[in-house]
């Protein structure tokens, strides 16, 4: 790669940020970091109407988390600053003064009543959307006119009447748009605001922006920006348009495929790393084989030329998966770290707090290997911290024993367990033989104590599940469920 790569994200906080806006961050930083340079943030918050409060905060947010460090912009600063547009309006308006002087640009004084009325009759006539130019040669006496009427102009570009506009796209290859087919789009708008072509056109160029790794939907816009550069005498970076991010029925992907803000995964307990390595896998791939990959693994292989033209396909489960393989790659200590804020909101309010880590050190390796996500562990770990369980008696009689059988067994269990030593080693050492003794099977035996110490007939290993629970508790649970047989 020849010469700085200089690469941007530049959302625009309209709301929360989502797994396609953070995909397109994604393979920035990765572009950034792979060629050694520098990843920068921009927020494009012109659009004042339609500004989310939070936005903002949620974006950086979501960077943070999982680990996108940009080296210019909010927070870091920089040389090219400021890093939020509505804070360069005057940078717009004197790009946009410099249009018009070279007559590249005109001022439209059609108001917003002509314009509507305009579209209707297109829509009518079954003609293409667009302006039709009604401004674009006033005399000077007309414009003189509308200036003294109090009308306040908007700046559009004076798109050429006819010819191609071509460019490359490093994924695409070369891309050719007709002339004809864009009309003068707006470039300053009455209330001094740009819209999102020139400021960004005008931002890129400003901010030695190398490559422009954005979104398949700006595709369309791209010519218009062509046409900028050219009009400024501005070099323009090169273009890569990422696919789409489809849903499994390969519609736009949308709220009901799973397309929840970054934060939500975060909060419903995906690990970053996981997050991370589905995300780059949403249009790129090191080859036909290869899923899960550390961070430093994609920075090193990552590359545009792998990266896909056709869309990609979300996959919920897939990244459940995922999430489930890092899961089960943390060490106890890891795992204790990031499960015990999912423990203490969600196991019942009657459990002490806070959470003993100590204890939960006993339990992780138990419940470790059935996570996929860390707000599944309190539902899983939920009979190791309660006091009473609740669960139907008719469960204990699972295995085909009859009341007076369970009772029975429970009771020499009972018995047994009171005076042994409660590590799983002993515990397996005494209940084994007693299975025997008793005339049942181990599986009978087991299942009958697996209900009656945690209230479930699947459970993490029997032994290891009791020596966690300690003594007290499982003994108290066995006569409880004594108590449950003999009074059903």
């Amino acid at each position: 790669m020849s010469g700085s790569v200089r690469v941007r994200f530049a959302p625009s906080p309209t709301g929360m940020p989502h797994v396609g806006n953070i995909r397109t961050a994604l393979f920035n930083w990765l572009f950034a970091r792979h060629h050694g340079g520098s990843f920068i943030v921009r927020i494009e918050d012109t659009d004042v109407a339609r500004t989310v409060k939070g936005a903002v905060e949620a974006i950086l947010d979501s960077l943070r988390w999982l680990g996108l460090d940009w080296n210019e912009g909010p927070e870091v600063g920089g040389d090219y600053g400021p890093y939020l547009q509505s804070q360069r309006l005057e940078i717009y308006r004197a790009a946009a003064e410099r249009l018009v002087k070279q007559g590249h640009a005109y001022l439209c004084y059609c108001s917003s009543e002509r314009l509507e009325e305009m579209r209707k009759e297109q829509v009518r006539r079954k003609q293409p959307p667009g302006y039709d130019r009604r401004c674009r040669n006033l005399t000077e006496k007309e414009r003189a006119a509308h200036e003294a009427s109090g009308i306040i102009p908007v700046v559009r570009f004076r798109t050429p009447l006819e010819g191609q506009i071509r460019f490359q796209d490093l994924i695409r290859g070369e891309v050719v748009f007709d002339a004809a087919t864009i009309d003068d789009f707006v470039l300053l708008k009455s209330d001094g605001y740009p819209t999102y072509h020139l400021a960004n056109v005008v931002d890129d160029h400003l901010m030695k922006i190398s490559h422009v790794l954005r979104a398949d939907e700006w595709l369309s816009s791209t010519p218009r920006h062509v046409l900028l550069y050219d009009a400024f005498g501005y070099e323009p970076p090169q273009f890569a348009h990422l696919p789409m991010i489809l849903g499994s029925d390969r519609s736009k992907l949308s709220k009901r495929h799973g397309a929840t803000s970054v934060i939500e995964y975060r909060d419903r307990g995906y690990l970053r790393e996981a997050v991370v390595n589905f995300l780059a896998l949403l249009g790129w791939s090191l080859d036909d084989k290869t899923e899960i990959m550390s961070r430093d693994e994609l920075v090193q292989n990552f590359s545009i030329e792998r990266i896909s033209r056709t869309g990609a396909i979300f996959s919920q489960e897939k990244l459940a998966w995922m999430n489930g393989v890092y899961v089960r790659r943390l060490s106890t200590e890891e795992m204790v770290e990031r499960v015990v804020p999912f423990l203490e909101s969600g196991l019942p309010k009657a459990v002490k707090r806070p959470i003993a880590r100590d204890y939960v050190r006993l339990i992780v390796p138990l419940i470790q290997e059935r996570v996929r996500v860390l707000s599944e562990a309190p539902e899983l770990a939920e009979f190791f911290f309660v006091d009473d369980l609740d669960y139907e008696t008719a469960l204990l009689l699972e295995k085909g024993l009859d009341r007076g059988g369970a009772i029975a067994a429970l009771g020499a269990s009972r018995d047994r367990l009171d005076n042994c030593s409660f590590d799983a080693s002993s515990l397996e050492g005494v209940l084994r033989p007693l299975a025997a003794e008793l005339g049942l099977k181990t599986g009978e035996l087991f299942g009958l104590l697996r209900v009656a110490v945690t209230g479930r007939t699947a459970a993490p290993p029997l032994f290891e599940t009791m020596a966690a629970l300690g003594r007290e508790r499982c003994l108290k649970r066995i006569e409880s469920a004594i108590n449950n047989l003999e009074q059903g």
